[in-house]
């Protein structure tokens, strides 16, 4: 029988490199060209920093399943640039389409082996089951899920986040772009509220097979 309370141990990157500057980005008093730490995401100046930093909700979250499973984390802009090269990013001028699943799976798969599976029908109990046998999943959501409790998304879809674990009365996830202190990392969505946010697509995500010494498989599952 599962638990009742599923929390697999994920570190947590936002996708600027300021976390605590979140509520000032979304109030547009700053821009992501003032994050005084720029330079550790490995963009060539705070113009790409800019320009990359509000469209890498997926490469944050590729960046803490790969801390949770025990790989070397690239930066996240020359992980944006391989993604784009993969073609899971397509740039037309200074707009970008993406992420783009498929490209985006195929790319996981192949440079680090991680089982990526797209669902184009992901449901919130085939979320739950994923993370039961020790997955992690993508799942696109709208922006507004950062205050789940009180605000009512016009849309769904936009934005990733990474589903970390579960209760019984919620989804619990690490947003790229959540508010500190509330909303980035362990956030609860309760199951009722999931589907004003949900796009109902996603990306599902598991460790490499037979990565352990004995050939057993290993699904990287963490619980507490």
């Amino acid at each position: 029988m599962a638990p009742a309370v599923l929390m697999h141990q994920v570190p947590y990157y936002a996708q600027y490199e300021s976390a605590e500057l979140v509520p000032g980005l979304i109030a547009g008093t700053i821009t992501p060209a003032d994050d005084p730490r720029w330079s550790r995401s490995g963009a060539t100046n705070r113009e790409e920093y800019a320009f990359w930093a509000s469209r890498t909700c997926g490469v944050a979250c590729l960046r803490m399943a790969l801390g949770h499973w025990g790989y070397a984390v690239p930066r996240s802009v020359p992980l944006a640039r391989d993604l784009f090269v993969a073609g899971a990013y397509v740039r037309d001028g200074n707009s970008v389409r993406g992420l783009i699943y498929r490209p985006f799976a195929d790319h996981v798969q192949a440079r680090w082996g991680l089982r990526a599976h797209v669902e184009p029908t992901l449901t919130a109990g085939m979320v739950r089951r994923h993370l039961a046998d020790g997955g992690l999943a993508l799942i696109s959501v709208h922006k507004a899920i950062r205050d789940p409790g009180t605000t009512q998304p016009p849309s769904r879809g936009g934005h990733l986040v990474l589903a970390v674990g579960a209760t019984e009365d919620a989804l619990l996830i690490h947003n790229p772009s959540g508010l500190p202190g509330t909303s980035q990392q362990y956030a609860p969505v309760s199951w009722g509220r999931l589907a004003a946010f949900s796009a109902g697509r996603g990306v599902l995500l598991g460790d490499r097979w037979d990565r352990s010494p004995t050939g057993i498989r290993a699904t990287g599952a963490r619980l507490s």
